[in-house]
């Protein structure tokens, strides 16, 4: 049976460690979990570091070229998941599970993934390493949870858990997506205006303008006309500045330096820095209960939590707090020091690990910042509204104004000058 290393804290917030035997490192945290211990690392005995590294490693590569395009949606993922647990917890192999799954999958790849899945557990390969073969469909998260319960016996409570965890994640997304789907309509609607007055219905007022003689014009007259003298004749170097625009900074958020300055700016913009910022903390915390209810230590869990995260401000501070851990500091000081986690969250956190209930604490973190999420986009949509409609009134206004007042003026001098000369003939 292997031997492992372990550095647990107690109760009182005392650092002890040991050596244990166990089936595997999943199956040692529950008894060490049992005894109301927090795990700190875990780590095979010395002389079985190289054997379980190579036992462990994940396969490289992927069964095909195939594998680069697949792409399989979250709802058809927790669907999977969902029923997986279903037909495990009923007592079902996992050879006939997988066979039942790709005969109702609505997804073509998703098929194709658990056939390849299925061939390799034939083949004699574990669950989790045929699962990781594939890293775009399969996340860290995914693999780990799945690694965990089926060295730990419980697969198909793990498989529940995550079907909760993907179901409560592609909640959060949809609501997110929904409360932006009308600022963004609006928006292209708005732009739409503009591009279709600027270049089809200002040109005809020029046009009258010069038929007049109107030389002097309004500073935003002259602007609407410069603006449409370059859509209508440079539009091909628009749409090319358009293009090479998206292409640099999606290159570039692509970069690591990149990368973390867009999340910088996700985490500090105006209205919705708080937003983004809720819904990294609503995800920190669901993953991290998730994690720590399948019983996977707290440093595995929080390396898998940064990777699964998408800000590297975030997943920074919780690296950082990881390495912290591990020199011996409670998972509260280092989270508080980031200036990221708010006191309530750290206070919880604290709580959980003194009395050994982390993961519930967690869990309830995550409740609470996924109904704050909730409420702060329903109030966001709500204040939108009326903004956007504004927004938009002012840029026709703006628009329809700066074409008229040429005119108006014009038309003021005509009578201006009739005038003059009717009083003259009368005269």
């Amino acid at each position: 049976m292997p031997t492992f290393n372990y550095v647990v804290r107690d109760e009182v917030g005392k650092i002890t460690s040991g050596v244990s035997e166990a089936e595997s490192e999943q199956v040692l945290v529950r008894r060490l979990r049992e005894r109301h211990l927090m795990v700190q690392s875990i780590s095979p005995a010395k002389g079985q570091t190289q054997e379980t590294a190579r036992a462990d490693e994940a396969p490289k590569g992927s069964t095909g070229l195939s594998s680069i395009f697949m792409r399989v949606k979250g709802r058809d993922l927790s669907i999977f998941c969902r029923q997986f647990a279903t037909m495990m917890n009923a007592g079902v192999s996992i050879i006939r599970s997988l066979t039942v799954l790709e005969e109702q999958s609505p997804s073509v790849a998703l098929q194709q993934i658990i056939r390849d899945i299925q061939t390799n557990i034939e083949g004699g390969e574990s669950l989790w390493k045929s699962l990781s073969r594939w890293p775009k469909v399969f996340s860290n998260l995914f693999v780990g949870l799945i690694k965990a319960g089926e060295m730990g016996g419980v697969l198909d409570e793990t498989l529940s858990r995550l079907a909760q965890f993907l179901e409560e994640d592609q909640k959060l997304r949809r609501k997110v997506k929904s409360a932006m789907t009308y600022p963004v309509l609006v928006l292209i609607f708005a732009m739409a205006v503009v591009i279709g007055l600027v270049t089809f219905i200002l040109p005809e007022f020029i046009r009258v303008f010069k038929e007049l003689g109107i030389k002097e014009l309004p500073g935003s007259t002259q602007f609407l006309i410069s603006f449409s003298n370059l859509l209508t004749t440079k539009w091909h170097l628009c749409i090319v500045g358009t293009i090479a625009f998206f292409f640099v900074f999606s290159k570039y958020k692509a970069t690591k330096i990149g990368k973390r300055h867009y999340d910088w700016l996700k985490l500090k913009a105006p209205v919705f820095g708080k937003l983004n910022h809720k819904i990294a903390l609503a995800r920190f915390s669901r993953t991290m209960s998730t994690l720590m209810s399948s019983g996977v230590s707290i440093l595995s869990a929080m390396e898998i939590v940064a990777g699964a995260l998408d800000n590297e401000i975030v997943a920074d501070a919780v690296m950082g707090a990881r390495a912290a851990i591990r020199e011996g500091e409670p998972i509260g000081d280092p989270l508080d020091r980031s200036g990221l986690f708010p006191p309530m969250v750290v206070q919880m956190i604290s709580i959980g690990e003194e009395t050994g209930s982390l993961d519930q604490m967690l869990e309830k973190v995550a409740d609470f910042y996924e109904a704050e999420v909730d409420a702060t986009l329903q109030s966001l949509a709500a204040a939108l509204e009326p903004i956007m409609i504004v927004l938009l009134g002012f840029i026709v206004g703006f628009i329809v104004i700066s074409m008229f007042m040429p005119l108006v003026s014009a038309i003021q001098g005509l009578s201006g000058s009739d005038a003059g000369t009717g009083s003259g003939e009368g005269g």
